[in-house]
């Protein structure tokens, strides 16, 4: 099971209930129930996979869930809300250092595990990164609901991460890992560090992986 697979079935679910809601607001409880029925039966804790990531769903999410469900995008003057209340949450990094290891960086990148139930509490997860971008020119599959990262940081003029220079290049790419929600109220990239998916650490190899010249990402 790939990383945040659980989230997503719930995200789904979630989603489904909102629908619900919609069609108890119109005279019809068929869908409310269903899906309430759905959350009962279907999803339970199970080791580190608590309910809380169906039932703890913030107001970014219940609204971007909403606004799925009724086909249309939000306001732009909640969006802009949204994405200023989730950029009060971005931490910067605690060292002051922005890149780590690229090497470590391209293993979480490919890495599709963790934040399942089988998994121990503390276990590492994975960036699952190749799932929805292409990273370098050799893989042969990815996904694409996200934008090629391939050649990133060359494609922005980023040729000394530790320039002056690049630094609004370098900060807005640890803002979107952090909390992508903070540049586009219902993105549907994972809110990584916010959300606890990956450690500061972590992040900072992704950041070298994306950013560093030597990474084979600007080659």
């Amino acid at each position: 099971m790939k990383t945040f697979a659980w989230i997503a079935a719930a995200g789904a679910v979630a989603a489904l209930a909102v629908a619900g809601c919609a069609t108890v607001a119109s005279g019809g409880g068929d869908a409310d129930r269903i899906a309430q029925e759905m959350m009962r039966t279907g999803f339970h804790d199970e080791g580190i996979a608590k309910m809380d990531r169906i039932t703890g769903i913030d107001e970014t999410l219940k609204l971007c869930n909403a606004a799925d469900v009724a086909g249309k995008p939000l306001e732009p003057a909640v969006a802009k809300r949204i994405e200023a209340e989730n950029l009060k949450t971005i931490k910067w990094p605690s060292d002051g250092r922005f890149l780590g290891d690229w090497k470590k960086g391209e293993e979480i990148a490919q890495s599709g595990r963790g934040q399942t139930w089988t998994d121990k509490a503390g276990t590492p997860n994975g960036g699952n990164c190749y799932n929805c971008h292409q990273i370098t020119k050799e893989e042969i599959s990815f996904g694409t609901i996200g934008p090629s990262l391939y050649h990133y940081g060359k494609t922005r003029g980023v040729t000394d991460p530790a320039s002056p220079a690049a630094r609004p290049v370098v900060e807005y790419t640890w803002g979107k890992i952090w909390n992508a929600k903070a540049y586009n109220a219902c993105s549907n990239m994972p809110r990584a560090g916010h959300m606890g998916n990956l450690t500061e650490s972590q992040i900072q190899h992704v950041m070298a992986l994306l950013l560093d010249p030597a990474s084979p990402v600007n080659k």
